[in-house]
């Protein structure tokens, strides 16, 4: 398939930064040469769906697409847990008349343990590219084990831009944040994380009639 377009429903407008992740993982794996991404901003309708299986409707009637992203964060939750609760959302959606192919996208704890990997992207997000302040940013090994790694990237960018007082009260954390992923070129190093790795079988298994991606496995 030489195009795709692809739909990310998530959590929050802050994980937009999944989108340039989701991008590079299809380019790797599927060898599509244009891919079309949006993000489901559903939180300005009339009335705002409240279960997951209504915002799956509304977002690919809303922004048609070939392929559907559905992100949750565990949290404190087991992995397990959320990929059961978007796959309930998912039937409870087909019986409505939901046809797209549709993936699971579930870090562990939260996204933002998949910005941390890349400090010359974060001291560019935080605005101070040549910034001297040690970060502090934890080895990718024990990524998936921090219980607050949001706490950890706000942290972070904050050392990065080197801001003091009122500067800081004024950095915008969550443009900042959002940048990090549109800054990176390489996701391969996130292959370390087992939330990572689920995400790339899953693409790599996708399939829908007789629309496989051609993938080398």
């Amino acid at each position: 398939m030489d195009e795709i377009r692809y739909t990310l429903i998530s959590d929050g407008p802050s994980d937009r930064a999944l989108l340039p992740i989701l991008t590079w993982v299809l380019r790797e794996k599927g060898e599509v040469s244009r891919i079309q991404a949006e993000w489901a901003d559903l939180r300005r309708l009339p009335r705002p769906p409240q279960t997951l299986h209504e915002r799956v409707l509304i977002a690919v009637e809303l922004f048609p697409c070939d392929l559907l992203f559905i992100h949750r964060d565990s949290e404190r939750e087991e992995p397990d847990r959320r990929y059961t609760e978007i796959h309930d959302a998912l039937q409870e959606a087909t019986i409505r008349g939901f046809q797209a192919p549709a993936v699971c996208v579930v870090p562990v704890r939260m996204t933002e343990a998949w910005l941390l990997f890349n400090e010359t992207a974060l001291r560019l997000a935080a605005g101070n590219p040549n910034g001297k302040n040690p970060l502090n940013i934890p080895g990718l090994a024990t990524i998936e084990q921090i219980p607050d790694p949001k706490e950890l990237l706000f942290e972070a960018l904050r050392e990065a831009s080197g801001l003091k007082g009122r500067h800081l009260k004024r950095f915008n954390m969550a443009e900042s944040r959002i940048r990090i992923t549109e800054l990176i070129s390489d996701f391969s190093p996130l292959r370390k994380l087992s939330a990572f790795q689920r995400l790339e079988k899953d693409i790599s298994t996708l399939k829908k009639n007789d629309w496989i991606f051609e993938i080398d496995v």
